[in-house]
């Protein structure tokens, strides 16, 4: 004879208080994305699902989760799929279609990816790592998806910069060596500043799928700090990081700023919701706590930003 199992989940709780989110996080699973013209894009990604649990329950059906996550990726396998954001997209439909007690699901997803380049001095193959981050929420209303990435880089504080370069004229006049030479010398090297490893992320969402190229927004985010950096280095290769850096020296800040003015100048068409998120983190070299700036607005705001400080001169 068999029994019936008690749904304990479907019970009322003991404290009778909704959760926003309830799920499973540091899900591992090997994902293809199709490109046209090119190999399939093979990743090792990280999942995190969420559902929203209303007052009276107790909990989710976990495994229902855990089988919409396979069923989807198997679909994605089997199906040409060509945008990471939609198969988060995908992934969350289902578990709103799936528990019929919640009203919002959420998925999120990063993984690593290796983008190959030249040095750019010395033009050796060489490799650097980037990292993927994509997510969807739905809703009754619909699905909103995220896509962006996680880079690194270098940057240079002008501050210190500043001050090395006032010592430098201070020197060179007591060498009696005239203010016009000295301002050329002083244009044309870069004198020191600190530097640091600086990890930029810059993020879109918008309703569906954002009409973004996920490598554009890679080259805005490692090109918003003062220099890229690069896994391999020959000495030709450290000089040529070492000036740029030195010559585009930049406070955290400016990295976000500089992230801003990129997207509307490459993102225009972007919808006036679109939603972009811009946050720099820097690993200080003299100081023993890290510098950070962020921003999260609508593309409107950030247009209409951007372009007031275009207008008045400003960058």
């Amino acid at each position: 004879m068999s029994h019936q199992l008690p749904d304990i989940q479907a019970s009322s709780p003991d404290v009778s208080v909704g959760l926003s989110q309830v799920g499973v996080t540091g899900v591992d699973k090997l994902i293809k994305i199709d490109r046209h013209d090119e190999d399939p894009l093979v990743l090792m990604a990280e999942f995190e699902v969420f559902v929203d649990l209303p007052s009276g329950r107790k909990g989710i059906d976990m495994s229902r989760n855990m089988q919409v996550i396979d069923e989807t990726l198997e679909a994605a396998i089997s199906e040409p799929t060509y945008r990471v954001e939609d198969m988060c997209g995908d992934v969350a439909e289902r578990l709103l279609s799936k528990h019929e007690y919640t009203s919002t699901a959420e998925v999120r997803m990063s993984a690593d990816y290796i983008v190959r380049e030249d040095t750019p001095a010395s033009k050796l193959p060489s490799q650097s790592t980037i990292t993927i981050v994509a997510s969807a929420t739905a809703t009754e209303e619909g699905t909103r998806e995220e896509i962006g990435a996680e880079v690194e880089g270098m940057t240079v504080c002008p501050c210190s910069q500043g001050m090395s370069a006032s010592r430098a004229r201070d020197v060179l006049h007591d060498l009696n060596i005239d203010p016009e030479t000295i301002d050329t010398f002083l244009e044309q090297v870069p004198q020191p500043g600190h530097s640091q490893r600086g990890h930029a992320t810059l993020t879109i969402t918008a309703d569906g799928s954002p009409e973004v190229d996920l490598m554009e927004v890679v080259n805005i985010a490692r090109d918003a700090m003062s220099a890229r950096i690069y896994n391999l280095a020959k000495r030709p290769d450290e000089d040529y990081m070492t000036y740029r850096g030195h010559a585009d020296a930049k406070f955290v800040e400016d990295c976000v700023r500089s992230m801003a003015e990129q997207v509307v100048a490459e993102f225009d068409h972007l919808g006036d919701s679109a939603v972009v998120h811009m946050k720099q983190s820097n690993d200080e070299s003299i100081h023993q706590h890290n510098a950070h700036a962020e921003r999260e607005m609508t593309f409107k705001q950030l247009r209409r930003e951007v372009r007031h400080a275009w207008l008045c001169g400003s960058h």
